[in-house]
């Protein structure tokens, strides 16, 4: 949903942290909040930063990573419309460990400071439960992923990267997956600790072995249950 300043309200109740939120709530975090629209392959916030926000995605699609210590791109997560991201600045932290940059389209964000999200949890513990919940969710997934650069192969972490996208963002068309995506191979190679080589020689032997189709703008995965 496109957002600005003055229907910051309505696309407010439309996040599942704000769910169940009377309308002068609502109302009341849209009066606080700002409004940022970010051009194309720009950073919204860099590693090292003054950490005191936090980021609610209403349009494209936002990166967060980090860089390893030759430089190379190490991506965390892909997030698209209705994310919230920055969320550790509520866990105390004081300078961004990671960044956060706009794909290759035109970002839409609302902020909140976090003295000011700190605020309204206090107020309704149901609001303090659900981002305490996506935290430990998150974080989570960190560990998980973690788990996944150590103990398995890099043709399984890009096959992890296909089921979890056709999870996320997938349509079902009979035994078929849709993906639709904006991802580069180099991109998907910086999800999945590998390299570009790596992503396109799996995607072949994939292809070839006619378990997925795909271009430039999307991934057809045959068989879910083949998928291996």
């Amino acid at each position: 949903m496109r957002a600005n300043k003055e229907n910051a309200a309505i696309v407010f109740r439309h996040f599942p942290f704000f769910e169940g939120l009377e309308e002068g709530q609502l109302q009341e975090l849209a009066n606080v909040a700002q409004y940022q629209q970010v051009k194309k392959h720009s950073v919204i916030y860099r590693e090292g930063s003054r950490s005191g926000q936090v980021y609610f995605l209403t349009q494209g699609v936002v990166k967060i990573g980090t860089h390893s210590g030759d430089g190379r791109e190490v991506l965390k997560h892909v997030l698209h419309p209705m994310a919230m991201f920055g969320e550790l600045s509520l866990a105390g932290e004081q300078e961004r460990q990671d960044f956060a940059a706009s794909m290759n389209q035109e970002v839409e964000v609302l902020s909140l400071k976090v003295s000011d999200l700190q605020q309204f949890m206090k107020a309704d513990h149901r609001l303090a439960i659900r981002v305490l919940n996506f935290i430990g969710k998150r974080l989570q997934k960190a560990e998980s992923r973690l788990e996944s650069l150590i103990f398995k192969d890099a043709r399984e972490r890009i096959i992890e990267f296909l089921k979890e996208s056709a999870d996320k963002h997938g349509k079902r068309i009979g035994f078929e997956m849709l993906i639709k995506h904006s991802l580069t191979q180099q991109d998907i190679a910086n999800i999945t600790g590998t390299s570009r080589q790596t992503v396109t020689s799996v995607l072949n032997d994939l292809k070839k072995s006619n378990l997925i189709h795909f271009n430039r703008r999307s991934i057809l995965i045959r068989d879910m249950g083949r998928l291996a």
